[in-house]
């Protein structure tokens, strides 16, 4: 489904503590760690971020289909629900406007004229129509032959009262990109009330409720932590080394990782 008026563009920025200079090498880093850490990572596949709506009745075979990537821990799937759907005669309960200015900030990257739901933007780099399970699988496996899967290492650890976020060095690769924290909440099965999927029920998986930027990354290893606190107010969240072009519009996704509620 394609909506039929835009919406303003908004910038999400937090800083949180850098903890080390760009020029620590990933080994120096690992060492440092506090021993009683846990390594929580491995090296994903790929992001798959889903823009849909509970009043979108195409969305349904979608957020099915997603809830399986959300299950699989080579996958960084995140559940981006839209707003401008409600008139439909039901209010996503899930919905944040801060979720349709992304989409609309991809349009812009992609050079696109519209937003459409259920769109999955892959690696940040193209997107497909979410429901098509092919369309989503090829788009993962082509990225990674072709160079253009995950590029820079991330490695998440946890002490007691803290989480560590490690971004790997690129050698020769990219140089410049944003640490972007996105949180999602956890499993929750909503019945829908009014609209073009009345009655339905859904079980919605990692649906987004909120996004920082922790900082930059510019191409060296360095180190970056959050509160265990503020993790462990949502069912998770995933770190997305993310390029940004110069007009401020999101670009390709270099490194990923996840981090589920402790």
């Amino acid at each position: 489904m394609t909506p039929r008026k835009p919406l303003r563009l908004a910038v999400f920025a937090l800083a949180l503590s850098v903890l080390a200079g760009a020029g620590l090498a990933a080994n120096a880093l690992a060492g440092e760690a506090d021993r009683s850490q846990k390594s929580l990572t491995g090296q994903p596949l790929g992001v798959v971020e889903l823009f849909t709506s509970q009043g979108c009745s195409s969305c349904l075979p979608a957020d099915a289909f997603f809830a399986e990537l959300a299950a699989k821990e080579n996958i960084v799937a995140l559940a981006y629900h839209v707003d401008y759907w409600d008139y439909l005669g039901w209010k996503d309960t899930l919905s944040r406007k801060e979720n349709t200015e992304r989409q609309y900030e991809y349009m812009r990257a992609f050079g696109s004229r519209s937003v459409y739901t259920p769109q999955a933007v892959i690696n940040g780099r193209s997107h497909v129509n979410g429901a098509r399970r092919e369309e989503v699988d090829g788009a993962l496996a082509r990225m990674e032959t072709s160079g253009e899967g995950m590029q820079v290492p991330i490695d998440v650890s946890r002490t007691s009262d803290r989480v560590i976020i490690d971004a790997g060095d690129a050698g020769s690769g990219p140089s410049d990109a944003h640490v972007v924290i996105v949180y999602f909440d956890p499993p929750q099965t909503i019945k829908i009330g009014k609209g073009e999927n009345t009655g339905r029920s859904m079980t919605y998986w990692n649906a987004v409720s909120g996004i920082q930027t922790a900082g930059m990354w510019h191409g060296k290893a360095q180190r970056y932590e959050l509160p265990m606190s503020v993790v462990a107010k949502k069912g998770g969240c995933a770190v997305l080394l993310q390029s940004v072009g110069k007009d401020g519009m999101p670009g390709p996704i270099l490194g990923a990782a996840l981090i589920h509620k402790p």
